[in-house]
């Protein structure tokens, strides 16, 4: 008998369609690609949208091809893999729960079958959900957002490594709310501090095969992953005003964290998290 919980996709509206949001978050890069990542191949989690969505765009512009692993939202899915072929790259999508082992297993091979190979691991996906009352976390729930968030993670990482080689890189996301904490957040927050020790840890574990690992924490990002659970709907107007910029950030302007820590110009750093945040863990 499985031990993995269902998604929680009705839960909260979850998991969310960018092609519901209005105003839409801005994925597109802001500049001409320099064949950064020229030929490589990406695995990147929960690309249908938000930051899996630029970070996929941005590296189709640098020259990547792509495997664009989602949860259920089709159209979402079929709309980044229009993003990436317009770059004049290939992509395909692959859809099912991370939280499952043997997805994960026949996610890495369905890559490396298509593309012939896998250099970059891009571990994005993820859920939350706002409680006031850690007693209003159900067991279900905790279950869930540790299978989405962190379990997905070790699962894709374990079927990723024997196909990854010395100039490989994983990038894990993680939050400021690892950082600055969150007291609607505490199982999401939990896991975060999860992938960031993970993220260090693996990186000690992978730097004699060449595998370089690093995070990036995203501080309030319009996504469809706050409106649409993450965040009371009341407060969703004000949704990253309290930042010191005093606004949200854009999914592009989160992607260049994860093109730079994917890419050799970030050839000597490992186990490194960078904070594209606004300034928000600065003033904690």
């Amino acid at each position: 008998m499985s031990d993995v919980i269902e998604p929680m996709i009705h839960e909260d509206q979850l998991p969310g369609h960018e092609s519901e949001l209005d105003p839409k978050p801005d994925w597109r890069p802001r500049y001409k690609g320099s064949d950064r990542l020229k030929d490589k191949v990406a695995l990147i989690t929960g690309a249908d949208s938000g930051i899996g969505r630029a970070v996929a765009a941005l590296y189709a512009r640098e020259g990547a091809d792509i495997a664009i692993l989602y949860l259920c939202e089709h159209d979402d899915a079929a709309k980044t893999k229009e993003i990436v072929e317009q770059e004049g790259r290939r992509a395909i999508t692959i859809a099912g729960d991370i939280g499952s082992k043997d997805f994960c297993e026949q996610a890495v091979k369905r890559t490396v079958n298509e593309f012939g190979k896998l250099d970059i691991l891009v571990n994005n996906a993820g859920e939350q959900h706002s409680d006031k009352d850690i007693r209003d976390i159900t067991e279900d729930q905790l279950k869930r957002t540790f299978q989405t968030n962190i379990f997905g993670m070790f699962y894709l990482t374990q079927a990723a490594v024997p196909h990854l080689k010395e100039g490989s890189a994983i990038i894990n996301c993680t939050s400021e709310t690892m950082y600055a904490g969150s007291k609607h957040l505490l199982d999401y927050s939990a896991t975060k501090g999860a992938i960031t020790a993970f993220t260090r840890s693996l990186a000690l574990n992978l730097v004699d095969k060449g595998i370089r690992v690093n995070g990036v924490a995203p501080g309030p990002i319009w996504t469809p992953l706050n409106p649409f659970g993450g965040t009371d709907p009341q407060k969703v107007p004000e949704f990253g005003k309290d930042t010191p910029m005093g606004r949200p950030g854009q999914p592009n302007e989160v992607a260049p964290s994860f093109l730079f820590l994917a890419c050799a110009d970030s050839s000597y750093m490992t186990a490194q998290v960078l904070h594209p945040d606004g300034g928000d863990t600065t003033s904690s």
